[in-house]
């Protein structure tokens, strides 16, 4: 990858899923606001919950979506060496890898979990067929994309996905399932919750009185989001994101 000097103006807060008592009530307090987060828990629940045999975690991160795993698993943990680039900790037992080329036998696992990766990948393409090659046959892959984020983890932020360019880039499965992951109510709500911690950047104290402004709307329009969540009152059409899940026959 060709790296630019480029400065975020809100660097995405890296995904962590500390243990204990106090991790977990961060973690749920996190969802409350971090509604792409919430969205993807949400889908990866049930799914990750049904995994077994060997699981490759592909642009694993910090690895949050770890302990949602049935402990009987063998996990595994692959990534880029530069973590540093995403704004991660870096943990000894994750496998490097080079972004694309899966250091992985033809067949070695039974599942794979993808969380929202794949935007950063420069050929998406050809990491879909290296996940393919070393799914077994009859494994599953899990997989989450966003539709409606900022650009994030600068310059290496690549794509942004429809529901049928996902068809057409997991068409080597066997059978695809894609699902929305929020509305557009909850884009909304995210939008202006991103502007209100913008906003309160202490670097810039003249911003106050647009903070003390953004507050109530976005705190209104968060409220709003969830209830859509909940109800379904919101359009499909203009997601936060998808959840992908791909099987292998």
């Amino acid at each position: 990858m060709s790296k630019t000097s480029v400065v975020e103006e809100f660097k995405p807060i890296p995904i962590r899923r500390n243990a204990g008592a106090l991790g977990r009530i961060a973690f749920a307090a996190r969802m409350t606001l971090d509604l792409q987060l919430l969205t993807c828990t949400r889908f990866l629940v049930p799914h990750l919950a049904e995994m077994q045999g060997n699981v490759l975690d592909v642009g694993c991160g910090e690895m949050p979506f770890r302990s949602l795993l049935p402990e009987t698993v063998h996990y595994t943990g692959l990534d880029v060496p530069a973590a540093d680039d995403f704004g991660m900790r870096r943990h000894p037992e994750i496998v490097d890898f080079d972004g694309i080329t899966i250091p992985f036998a033809n067949g070695s696992q039974e599942c794979i979990l993808c969380t929202e990766v794949l935007e950063h990948a420069e050929d998406p393409v050809a990491l879909i067929s290296e996940m393919y090659r070393v799914l077994q046959p009859g494994g599953t892959l899990v997989a989450t994309v966003p539709f409606s984020a900022r650009v994030h983890h600068a310059p290496h932020d690549y794509h942004r996905f429809t529901r049928y360019r996902l068809a057409r880039i997991f068409s080597s499965f066997d059978s695809v399932t894609i699902e929305e992951r929020g509305d557009d109510l909850a884009v909304i709500a995210n939008k202006l919750i991103v502007v209100c911690m913008r906003l309160a950047k202490p670097s810039h104290p003249w911003r106050l009185p647009l903070l003390l402004l953004a507050v109530p709307p976005a705190l209104l329009a968060l409220g709003l989001a969830h209830f859509s969540l909940y109800f379904g009152w919101g359009s499909k059409a203009d997601p936060l994101g998808y959840g992908i899940v791909a099987r292998k026959v």
